[in-house]
Formats: C-alpha cells, sequence, structure tokens
C-alpha cells in the first residue's frame, strides 16, 4: 500500500512538473506572438527600445522653476526698459533745452554753451553706456537662468533613470528631430514629477 502511495506522489509530481512547463511555454509564446512580426519566411522579434524622449519645449512651459525663473527675468528686462526710457526722456528734454537756449542767445558765453553741451554729450554717452551693461546683465542672468535649469533636469533625470534604464532619452524641441514616438514620450511624467520635486523645497 505504501508503495502504490509513493507511487501515486511520483506520478502527481510528474504531472504538476509537465503542466507547470507547459504553462509557461504557453505565456512565452503568447508573449512572443504579441512581440514578433512575420514577414514573407522572416520572424522579426519587436521589442520596445531602451530609449526615450523629453518635449523641451513643453517642459520649458510647464515646469515651475522654468515658469519662475522666466517671469523674473521679464520683470528684469521690463525693469531696465523702464529705467533707459525715463532716463532717454530726462536727456531728450534737457537736450531741446539746450537748442532753445542755443537759438534764443541765451548763454552768456560761448564757452558756456560749450561746456552745456559737452555735459549732455558726456550724459548721452553714459546712457549707452548703462544700456549696453543692463542688456550685458539680462544676457548674463538669462545664461546663468539656463544653466541652473538643464542642471536641474540632469541631475533628475540621472536619478530618475535609475529605476527606468533607459540608454539614450532625447530632447525633442517643436518636433524637429522626433516626428513620431508613440510610447517613448516620457514629458508629461518628468515634468509632473519635477514639479512635485520643485514645490516640497
Amino acid at each position: 500500500m505504501k508503495n502504490i502511495s509513493l507511487i501515486l506522489n511520483g506520478v502527481l509530481l510528474i504531472a504538476v512538473i509537465v503542466l507547470y512547463f507547459i504553462v509557461l511555454k504557453n505565456k512565452t509564446t503568447e508573449n512572443n506572438l504579441q512581440n514578433t512580426v512575420t514577414i514573407g519566411d522572416s520572424t522579426i522579434v519587436l521589442s520596445k527600445l531602451p530609449v526615450a524622449y523629453i518635449n523641451i519645449d513643453s517642459l520649458l512651459l510647464n515646469y515651475q522653476f522654468s515658469k519662475e525663473a522666466n517671469e523674473s527675468l521679464i520683470k528684469k528686462q521690463e525693469d531696465s526698459r523702464l529705467n533707459i526710457n525715463v532716463k532717454a526722456r530726462q536727456l531728450e528734454s534737457e537736450m531741446a533745452d539746450f537748442q532753445k537756449k542755443l537759438e534764443n542767445n541765451a548763454f552768456l558765453s560761448r564757452e558756456r554753451a560749450e561746456n552745456e553741451q559737452n555735459r549732455l554729450l558726456k550724459k548721452r554717452q553714459e546712457l549707452q553706456d548703462l544700456d549696453a551693461q543692463l542688456s550685458q546683465q539680462l544676457m548674463q542672468s538669462q545664461q546663468k537662468m539656463s544653466e541652473q535649469l538643464r542642471d536641474t533636469i540632469n541631475a533628475f533625470l540621472k536619478e530618475y533613470n535609475m529605476g527606468k534604464k533607459f540608454q539614450i532619452i532625447f530632447s525633442n524641441t517643436s518636433s524637429d528631430n522626433i516626428l513620431l514616438g508613440e510610447g517613448y514620450d516620457i514629458t508629461e511624467e518628468v515634468t509632473g514629477l519635477l514639479n512635485k520635486r520643485y514645490t516640497k523645497k
């Protein structure tokens, strides 16, 4: 009786093992069928490539840090323009007064007229220098903001990719490089995670 029980247990064990392999083989076959394309006599196995891309325009438009940095830059630019315009109008007014005085012979001497003219020319040069200096400062601010943004995104992507294992993450702007990439666009996910991380700080 014990021998029959052992034999039955052995047969059941073998049956379970065989059944396991049959089910496993069917799953593998189903997966292969989903990822294969047959062209003529050739069968091509399709699998998702370990690559992704980010639409940079969309990221910059929706990433909170980028929006705030851009607003700050625009405000600096507007303040600079206002400052230059106020000084330019003041200089124009002084030059118009000088012209009237010159036409009406209001200066007591030629030397005083020349001194006033030199003062106004010097003031105009200072205004031009200030305009160039403010433009340079704005350009430096924009460059610094771009570097901060790039560093932030790159540092985040290194951390993000630890779990994803992409071999390449492309950047795409205005669809100039990648015309179609269904299933490879991670822009929305990355933007959401960047914003979540930014609001925590």
